[in-house]
């Protein structure tokens, strides 16, 4: 049975936007063929599909980042033709993006005001009247922080309720979320979901790009599902189950779909031997304390908790990025010289980043020198690098975790945000690592994708590796661990394996210590 979904608004009113047999083509590649969509007045419209399926293109089109090959966009009936993202934004198209486009080193009053700013005679800027308002409208989102502070200082999930409430305080007629609970909590998404409500009800429209099924089913009226830069299936989202939705996206029967579970990990992996991983009183203050947890071969430990938690720093004290005042870690019984990103990587030590953006690939190189990045001292000799043996090693890798690119050196920025994610594996994976660290590795990917990325952490792991696994979504943390190690506040509260490791257990266990803490 197909979840309950919001009664669509306005559907006899004429399209707020129109994207009419938009046509885009990169480098000889069809990226757009013929793709429609039409927004009424109030709908939120979901825009599905894998990566590489048009999604992030169709959306630069409609906000003016590319002009389309063919076809047109039509605001309120009339042609576009926005000459660029400003332009767009000018007319009431707003886009917020799962990367923050905001400005972190100004305040946060700024950047929910930038270009707008309240004036007093002579121009200035009213400082006061600004804080006032920016407070104010923040309040509104559930947000309340010092608006004079950096925005840097704001956690992520509070830097993209800045960015959402920027984009819909300017007039907005059509707002575009892509990924955008991909940072925020639950009470933040709940939060978010009533925004929507309000947006609907002043007759906003807004298109919504989620890899998240549930969110889609208990937001969005209609579905626009691509393929290979088509349209495949549009219509309301209520006439369609989830099982039906995730066929039409990649491409494959339901039964095939229903056959192979394809967000699932296999899990179960038969650990073996001594530690290769210890992890002992990891503390930094403020962020970790004295955390501690082990990996043995061919073993995935699991990171539990809430958001700021401890997950990600934990990994990155692991990987020597983050300062420690005590504690230290060991790989294969040696230890490594503690604070030192270098050392990790040489001790065998590989991190994904959670950012795949900001702290994984390098935008302006191609697929092959993204793989070979972290690999080049080992394939140095006497200082000089064997063109041959790159590429042999970044064919093998391309092939070994299926990237799909037009060769090694097209530009890595091209690339879905799921074969992004394959790159940097692949990166790791060519150093030869013994421990893999996963931050978040199937954040912001669709179904199709995640299912590559799993299916490749559970035949890493088969190969040997000790993995450590951080995911935000229980289902796939539960299933794709042997145990799980829960974390709050910087601290470990619990331990999860065998039969007693469920989602409801991890809950229970932070739940247990929240009700605690309050007492």
């Amino acid at each position: 049975m197909t979840d309950p979904v919001p009664e669509q608004r306005n559907a006899g009113d004429p399209p707020v936007l129109e994207a009419r047999d938009i046509v885009k083509r990169f480098t000889g590649v069809l990226a757009l063929d013929r793709v429609s969509l039409s927004l009424r007045p109030g709908e939120v419209h979901a825009l599905v599909g894998e990566n590489g399926a048009g999604k992030s293109t169709l959306i630069k089109v409609i906000t003016g980042v590319h002009r389309p090959d063919e076809g047109e966009v039509r605001l309120a009936g009339r042609p576009a033709g926005f000459t660029g993202p400003l332009d767009a934004q000018r007319a009431g198209v707003q886009a917020v993006h799962q990367e923050i486009g905001l400005v972190p080193d100004l305040s946060v009053a700024r950047n929910l005001l930038l270009g707008r700013e309240p004036r007093r005679a002579l121009g200035l800027i009213d400082t006061r009247r600004m804080h006032q308002e920016a407070a104010r409208t923040l309040e509104s989102y559930g947000v309340r922080v010092d608006v004079r502070l950096p925005l840097r200082s704001l956690g992520v999930g509070a830097q993209q309720m800045v960015a959402l409430a920027r984009a819909v305080s300017v007039d907005a007629r059509v707002v575009i979320m892509d990924e955008p609970t991909s940072s925020l909590e639950p009470r933040e998404v709940e939060t978010l979901f009533g925004v929507i409500d309000r947006l609907r009800g002043q007759g906003i429209a807004v298109i919504y790009v989620s890899h998240r099924l549930d969110e889609l089913y208990r937001i969005c009226d209609g579905v626009t599902v691509l393929r290979d830069g088509r349209v495949v299936h549009q219509g309301a989202l209520a006439d369609l189950d989830r099982l039906r939705l995730v066929s039409l996206m990649l491409g494959r029967d339901v039964a095939q779909v229903r056959a192979e579970g394809v967000t699932r990990f296999s899990g179960a992996h038969e650990a073996a031997g001594e530690p290769v991983l210890e992890a002992r009183g990891l503390s930094s203050r403020h962020l970790l304390d004295d955390v501690s947890l082990t990996i043995r071969p061919r073993e995935v430990v699991g990171l539990g908790g809430l958001l700021g938690a401890g997950r990600t720093e934990t990994a990155k004290a692991i990987a020597g990025v983050l300062p420690l005042d005590a504690g230290g870690v060991t790989v294969a019984g040696l230890p490594v010289r503690r604070g030192s990103a270098t050392a990790a990587v040489r001790a065998g030590i590989a991190l994904l980043p959670e950012d795949r953006k900001a702290e994984g690939i390098v935008p302006t190189l191609s697929v092959r020198d993204n793989i070979a990045l972290a690999a080049l001292p080992r394939l140095a000799r006497a200082g000089v690098v064997s063109d041959a043996r790159i590429d042999r090693i970044v064919e093998t890798f391309m092939r070994r975790l299926r990237i799909k690119a037009t060769g090694p050196h097209q530009p890595v920025a091209e690339l879905s945000g799921g074969n992004q994610q394959k790159v940097l594996l692949a990166r790791w994976m060519a150093t030869e690592p013994k421990v893999l660290l996963l931050d978040e590795p199937t954040r912001g990917i669709d179904v199709g994708a995640k299912a590559e990325v799993q299916a490749l952490v559970d035949e890493l792991a088969e190969d040997g590796l000790a993995v450590l696994l951080i995911s935000s979504d229980l289902e796939e943390l539960v299933e794709g661990s042997d145990r799980v190690v829960v974390l709050r506040n910087g601290a470990v509260v619990g331990e999860l394996t065998g039969d007693e490791l469920t989602e409801e257990a991890v809950m229970t266990t932070i739940a247990a210590h929240t009700r605690e803490e309050v007492a």
